[in-house]
């Protein structure tokens, strides 16, 4: 539709060679990222997750007209066709009581085209923990330097596993994603996804966690929202699990859940796979992931997840204090194992990234949600809330006897 925030742009049309080349320091930013978030593969290394060789998870199909349910957020009255064709989305699906009753791809993306996630890899991430967990392979409670000894010449001395889980380590760590020189800004460097600005900036993941060795306030005494505690805890996976995060993502979850596709990694100069952020999977195999977690951490008979470590999720949390625009839209909400808690009499929870990407999950209503974006701007609390709302708003008119 000629106008709208859905156009797809042609910064790689091959009937276009003479398009313009997307910057390296800004292919993850506006306007780019319309783009750039179907086609990671071409933009930086990467490592493929496996879908194995078993069938696909079936997603029987029950589709309704959603594009007229209304909603307001902020006083604005809206509709979903509304919300869909002004928040810069790719993709939409929505599930419920196992069926997708809407599937909806926009700006060039199919139902074949992987999608960067964003932080929605630390969900991904913290899945797989509790697979290991359950396995016994991995104790919440144990210090971080019995799985990773390299830490004990860090500020993570003395913390615990469940405090990356949870991201309430003491350790100082400046997540601003615009400033130049933010630990965030060498996250970007040491992953491969930008240029080093600075020779003596860490080379890769690692090294950058062997730099953190201030801390800020005692371990558990607060939160604070540390991208970098996501890989700590993928170093923690790898040793355990005794293979790089991608090959162990596909062993432990991609493949016995059924995806549809591979999904991929990027991967840093050492070869890590990037768990804070660097998830790229398709709209269907993310919806998947939401049924095995509605499923409570069954798929297809066959259990994967201990239900327990599902239920954990939310019946562990406790309240935080959020601050920053990053959280304003759950007020009520905490944050535990890697996934966000709406919070009050809710039982929801979420997976989360910048720029629009979100796998809502309501078990209770046998409803989840995913969407895909590729956002202006990193962070937007009146855009967060709008596609919380637009969701709420789908989950209660399907869930309705009338639905």
């Amino acid at each position: 539709m000629p106008g709208t925030t859905n156009d797809f742009p042609a910064f790689r049309d091959p009937a276009r060679p003479g398009a313009p080349i997307i910057p390296r320091e800004d292919w993850d930013r506006a306007p780019w990222n319309r783009w750039t978030f179907q086609h990671v593969r071409e933009m930086v290394p990467t490592a493929q997750v496996w879908r194995g060789e078993g069938p696909a998870s079936p997603l029987p199909e029950a589709h309704q007209d959603i594009d007229a349910i209304g909603f307001e957020v902020d006083g604005r009255r809206d509709t979903i066709a509304g919300f869909l064709r002004t928040s810069y989305n790719d993709g939409l699906l929505i599930l419920h009581r196992g069926r997708v009753v809407a599937e909806r791809y926009h700006n060039g993306m199919s139902a074949r085209t992987t999608h960067l996630s964003q932080s929605v890899a630390k969900s991904v991430v913290g899945t797989v923990a509790g697979i290991l967990v359950g396995r016994g392979l991995l104790d919440p409670a144990a210090p971080l330097t019995e799985y990773l000894p390299e830490l004990a010449a860090t500020a993570y001395r003395g913390a615990s596993v469940q405090h990356v889980l949870d991201m309430t380590s003491g350790v100082v760590f400046d997540e601003t994603y615009t400033a130049l020189d933010s630990h965030m800004a060498k996250v970007d460097a040491a992953c491969g996804w930008k240029e080093r600005r600075d020779p003596s900036w860490p080379a890769s993941v690692w090294e950058l966690i062997l730099t953190l060795t201030e801390a800020e306030c005692a371990h558990g005494a607060s939160f604070r929202y540390r991208s970098i505690e996501t890989d700590v805890l993928s170093f923690v996976l790898q040793r355990v699990g005794g293979m790089p995060l991608a090959e162990l993502v596909s062993r432990e979850l991609w493949a016995p859940m059924g995806a549809g596709e591979d999904a991929y990694f990027t991967v840093d100069p050492a070869g890590y796979a990037l768990g804070d952020g660097g998830f790229n999977a398709t709209l269907r195999d993310y919806g998947r992931f939401a049924l095995l977690h509605l499923g409570h951490g069954e798929m297809n008979g066959g259990r994967i997840v201990p239900a327990a470590w599902i239920e954990e999720i939310t019946a562990g949390a406790r309240p935080q204090l959020f601050g920053g625009i990053y959280h304003e839209a759950l007020p009520q909400g905490a944050y535990h194992n890697q996934f966000w808690i709406e919070g009050g009499a809710s039982r929801a929870y979420m997976a989360r990234g910048v720029f629009g990407q979100m796998i809502y999950i309501d078990p209770a209503a046998e409803f989840a949600a995913v969407v895909l974006s590729s956002w202006p701007e990193f962070v937007d609390t009146t855009r967060t809330r709008t596609a919380l709302a637009a969701v709420r708003a789908i989950r209660d008119a399907v869930g309705s006897p009338h639905g």
